[in-house]
């Protein structure tokens, strides 16, 4: 028979089933009469002819069942039968069912979350046409650490090499925008032109930077994201055409990005300017810019990595270097994959980690509740044995059986999932890259059908091998309640993994949660109780360096008349906010070498008060004060750290200092305040110095205003506001939040992973309590004749109990030694994670086995109660 016709018999089988069974005895009776014409030719009376037949088919009856037999349409019938049976079964245990469904549900709901997170953050490429050719370059520091390129390394790379299609350099931008009734600040970046080649992405609307664009003396233009376009231009289709007024200066609108864009080098950037440097311009040899660049095809990227690298160590006449970026360390190509994804990955990877942990939990638990079930089911398989089913078909009956359940839970699950990742994009940090793109899609639900058909064959396969090996006569006197409690060994094994794979969760939990702990508690150097801050910004031709500083001079004299307001200061940047702004300096020390007094250090422009109104203690010296407003004698203060590391514990009191420029003259150390954390907790001591304002070369064009006050609901800071406003209406303020506010989100990242493992750390706890309660109640179930009959020869209730309890917390016990042997291998992977203990902690440690110890007491309680009630007469009675 053709396959064609195999494929339709089976089809024609399915669909109508009397009239192919009819078909099938017209074969058998077809084939006799042709046998039985064979014989009859060869002399033998039709009768015998007949019977002949018959006998080598075995009877026209069993033929027939035998044909009928073949084909691939009789397994789909056969599985359609189990499958009818297994519903049918289940329908009508519906608390076990919908148990085993929740639970299945739960842990893959949490692991396809997870793993949708994974996937589309680490797993799947970039959102760029042969992302894995776009990369990130950097300068290298002195300390082998990345640094920000320059312009003229942009410009000599972009004409010395041949490994590249594009290079592009990108810097922050916030432009004020005019023409709204509330000043709004946006947040974009200037790029070069080769930016948007650079990722391969075009404009939907309007076109790219040209290369004549992006001059020093080039057109105000501008491209958009879809969303600010929407949002603050309503989508106008005729938008290149229309002016858009930015920092009091009118730009052209060239472009319209794509709705689904996602620029990953600053994912809240909403437009786009021309970077528009040249080399005459002082910034040209800046450390502030960052570097992409498209690699070739054809060209691995380590091959274009190598020819940079021999870029940096010949410079030729044509491109001359500065000292300070000379790039004699070299320069650091990664993949924008790594960029984007470094900082969150090993996070990632251990929450999927847990995830998988915690499914395993939810495999054995279910395999344990089916063996539960199994056990209940011995008289059932028993006598189907006894009538003659196969074991063949019993272990397919009870799989197929556990592949509904876990189909079932699968389905509940992924709706669960979608829910998860509701969850975890409310929950997520803010910089948590492709944070918003994360979703359950088709790669994910493959994740899901592969997940369910293994943990259903597994989950099912070991009850139902061991219910086809039962004795069918032991079986069959299950309601004597003979049966011993041997046949728990199985599920004693599964409660004792159980309990280990949650002790390998608590005790990753515990190091988390003591990790957030000693990091919110350490010094950060300032008092963060009662403090505000927020972020002023001027722009404009009309605000030059007086301007600028005249403006905060008087919005911080507005401010401080405030009622409420007890203490305010500008600063240029903010401790643990993401301002990062560092600066050479150079310390005129006798004894120091010349490694010690060169440093990079945190550059403070402040206004005097500022130390006053963080509560930065002064260690030595004096701070500044009114003498400082006005430019004059040039004062600076240095923080402790860099006291004791850069002057080898000399008296740094009148000491020279020079920051910025090499030609600027010094400034004269007046004061030692105490370290403060700059960038994260987690980071040693800061080295800063701090210089007045108004003795700065230039004047910062955002700053961040600190105010301390008796205000717990933010109502002070409507006031504020109104006293900046009043001296500039059109100032944006933004990023208003307490400084506790601003220490809280610096560790959001490390707090989000502790919720999520702690999660799973306590659903794992709890699904071990109850694989504990289920093997004691099964036991007590199973050993009431025993504990009857040791009653009725003397045996306390307490006795009977102790007897449970102890079994119960034998198992704990078993699974708790395991558990830290794990716990001590699988925790090696936190350890980058930790802040201030190891994976070894005795005290996370000591503190998972009493909270298990607890927990395991409880569970095993109620099993000792009922077997210390057992009544001796009632059980003799029923023997």
């Amino acid at each position: 028979m053709s396959l064609w016709r195999h494929v339709a018999h089976g089809l024609r089988a399915l669909v109508r089933r009397s009239d192919a069974e009819r078909d099938t005895a017209d074969e058998v009776r077809h084939y006799l009469e042709e046998a039985a014409a064979e014989y009859e030719a060869q002399g033998l009376p039709r009768r015998e002819a007949l019977r002949r037949v018959r006998l080598e088919l075995g009877g026209e009856t069993q033929a027939t069942a035998r044909l009928h037999d073949y084909g691939w349409e009789n397994a789909v019938e056969a599985l359609w039968i189990d499958l009818r049976y297994a519903v049918r079964r289940l329908v009508g245990e519906p608390v076990f069912a919908v148990v085993t469904i929740l639970t299945l549900a739960v842990g893959l709901g949490a692991t396809t979350a997870i793993f949708s997170a994974v996937d589309t953050i680490l797993l799947q490429p970039l959102p760029y046409p042969d992302a894995d050719r776009v990369v990130s370059v950097w300068d290298t520091d002195s300390d082998a650490s990345r640094l920000p390129t320059t312009f003229g390394t942009l410009r000599e790379l972009s004409e010395r090499n041949r490994s590249f299609d594009a290079l592009a350099a990108l810097k922050p931008w916030h432009p004020s925008l005019s023409g709204v009734e509330t000043p709004v600040r946006l947040d974009g970046q200037r790029v070069s032109a080769g930016y948007f080649r650079v990722l391969g992405v075009h404009p939907a609307l309007g076109r790219d930077f040209r290369s004549q664009d992006d001059r020093a003396d080039g057109p105000a233009q501008v491209i958009l994201s879809d969303a600010l376009w929407r949002r603050q231009l309503a989508g106008d289709p005729d938008v290149l055409e229309r002016p858009i007024v930015l920092d009091e200066r009118t730009y052209e609108v060239i472009g319209v990005m794509p709705p689904d864009f996602e620029n990953l080098t600053s994912p809240s950037a909403t437009l786009w300017a021309p970077l528009q440097y040249d080399m005459s311009q002082g910034r040209a040899w800046g450390h502030h810019l960052r570097l992409v660049g498209r690699v070739r095809r054809g060209v691995a990227v380590e091959t274009a990595a190598r020819e940079l690298d021999e870029i940096a160590a010949s410079p030729i006449e044509a491109y001359p270097r500065p000292r300070w970026a000379d790039l004699s360390q070299g320069l650091l190509v990664r993949s924008l994959q790594d960029e984007v994804t470094g900082g969150v990955k090993l996070a990632l990877l251990a929450i999927l980690g847990a995830a998988g942990l915690l499914l395993a939990i939810v495999s054995v638990n279910v395999t344990h509740l089916l063996l539960a079930r199994g056990a209940r089911r011995r008289g059932e398989l028993a006598l189907r044995t006894a009538l003659g089913a196969g074991r063949e078909r019993l272990v397919r009956q009870l799989v197929t059986e556990s592949l509904v359940l876990a189909a079932a839970g699968g389905v509940v699950g992924t709706g669960l999932a979608k829910l998860g990742v509701r969850a975890l994009v409310a929950l997520g940090p803010p910089d948590l890259p492709r944070l918003h793109a994360i979703s359950v899609h088709g790669t994910v639900l493959v994740v899901v059908l592969v997940l369910t058909t293994l943990i259903g064959v597994a989950s099912g396969l070991v009850p139902a091998l061991q219910a086809t090996l039962n004795d069918p006569r032991s079986g069959l006197q299950v309601g004597s309640l003979r049966v011993p409690g041997r046949r728990q060994g199985t599920r004693r094994a599964l409660v004792v993994a159980e309990v280990a794979l949650a002790v390998v969760l608590l005790v990753g939990s515990g190091l988390l949660l003591r990790s957030l702990h000693g990091l919110l508690a350490v010094e950060t150097g300032f008092d963060a109780a009662g403090l505000w801050t927020m972020q002023v910004q001027v722009s404009g031709d009309r605000y030059d360096n007086d301007r600028t500083g005249a403006f905060y001079a008087q919005a911080l004299e507005a401010v401080r008349s405030v009622p409420g307001v007890s203490a305010a200061a500008f600063t240029s940047q903010l401790p643990l906010s993401g301002d990062h702004d560092v600066y050479g300096v150079g310390l005129d020390a006798e004894s120091a070498d010349e490694e010690q007094r060169q440093a990079d250090v945190f550059r403070y422009t402040v206004s005097p008060g500022y130390v006053e109104a963080m509560g930065i203690p002064l260690r030595r010296g004096r701070t500044f004060d009114r003498r400082e407003e006005v430019p004059g004698s040039r004062v600076a203060l240095i923080s402790e750290s860099v006291a004791t590391k850069r002057l080898n514990g000399i008296d740094p009191i009148g000491r020279p200092l020079r920051i910025g420029p090499a030609d600027m003259p010094p400034y004269r150390i007046v004061g030692v305040v105490g370290d403060v954390r700059q960038d994260s907790l987690a980071l040693g001591e800061s080295e800063a110095v701090y210089i007045p304002a108004a003795q700065w070369h230039f004047a910062d064009d955002a700053r961040s205003l600190v105010v301390r006050g008796a205000d717990r609901d933010g109502s002070l800071m409507a006031g504020v506001r109104q006293a900046i406003w009043s001296v500039d209406k059109d100032r944006p303020i933004v990023r208003v939040a307490t400084m506790d506010d601003l220490v809280a989100a610096s560790v959001s990242q490390r707090r989000f992973t502790l919720i999520l493992f702690q999660a799973f750390a306590l659903a794992s706890l709890f699904l071990a309590a109850v694989g504990i309660y289920g093997v004691l109640a099964g036991s007590v179930s199973e050993r009431t004749r025993e504990l009857g009959v040791r009653a009725a020869l003397g045996a306390s209730n307490l006795a009977n109990a102790t007897l449970v309890m102890r079994q119960g917390l034998a198992l704990t016990a078993l699974g708790a030694v395991l558990g830290l042997a794990a716990a001590l291998v699988a925790t090696q992977a936190l350890v980058a994670m930790l802040y201030g203990v190891s994976n070894l902690d005795p005290t996370t440690y000591l503190g998972v086995l009493a909270l298990l110890a607890a927990v395991a007491t409880v569970a095993c309680g109620v099993p000792a109660l009922r077997a210390g009630r057992v009544d001796p007469a009632t059980v003799l009675r029923a023997d």
